[in-house]
């Protein structure tokens, strides 16, 4: 069965993940949060907000739907391409890094440093310390992400695309379709889809 290892950890991740969501139209929340990038400065989602918006990707070092694994792509190979998208749509964007609870080894801010510098990361690759902006978000799964408009209301959340493993596989491209659609001055067609990947490794109190 095709990566059925990868399917189990995401039906857990969504599965025992909190049932509060953020809904389509809700403003961002802790959006004037500082947090600290991997080379020292600090960005919030106020901060890299473009003309049309922000896109939020909460992401990892470790989670196999984003870095890859054996036969399996993963979705970080692709997120220069679709920073790059956003910004000529007018979208700025942030990574985060939410799993707190892995804050001391594969996680940390030196993990985080040479991940960024390894990917040549075109976006903020920022700490979330405690997972408070996961937390706020009712953040699941690494990728998650995250669309909002220039108001920074919410207008797409979940999945980046329908395949892990492939990025020449692709049928829908669900995050780019939204941000094209957003940037022409368009409503997104459909704007929730299910998100996909690790669950966001949270420290417990």
């Amino acid at each position: 069965m095709k990566n059925f290892s990868l399917t189990l950890i995401a039906f857990f991740a969504v599965t025992f993940a909190s049932a509060q969501t953020l809904e389509i139209g809700d403003k961002a929340p802790l959006s004037d949060e500082q947090m600290r990038n991997y080379d020292g400065r600090a960005f919030s989602i106020e901060d890299i907000k473009g003309e049309n918006g922000a896109l939020v990707i909460f992401t990892c070092n470790t989670c196999p739907f984003v870095v890859g694994r054996g036969d399996t792509e993963g979705w970080e190979g692709r997120y220069n391409g679709i920073i790059e998208f956003a910004e000529s749509n007018g979208v700025g964007s942030i990574l985060v890094n939410s799993n707190s609870a892995f804050r001391r080894n594969q996680d940390n801010i030196s993990a985080m440093k040479n991940r960024a510098r390894d990917m040549n990361y075109a976006a903020p690759y920022v700490v979330d310390e405690m997972s408070q902006l996961a937390n706020a978000f009712y953040a699941k799964t690494t990728p998650h992400v995250f669309l909002f408009d220039s108001d920074l209301s919410l207008i797409y959340k979940g999945a980046i695309d329908d395949n892990v493993d492939s990025a020449k596989d692709v049928e829908k491209h669900f995050l780019r379709d939204a941000i094209e659609r957003h940037g022409a001055g368009k409503k997104v067609r459909k704007n929730v889809t299910a998100p996909l990947g690790c669950s966001i490794k949270r420290e417990k109190p």
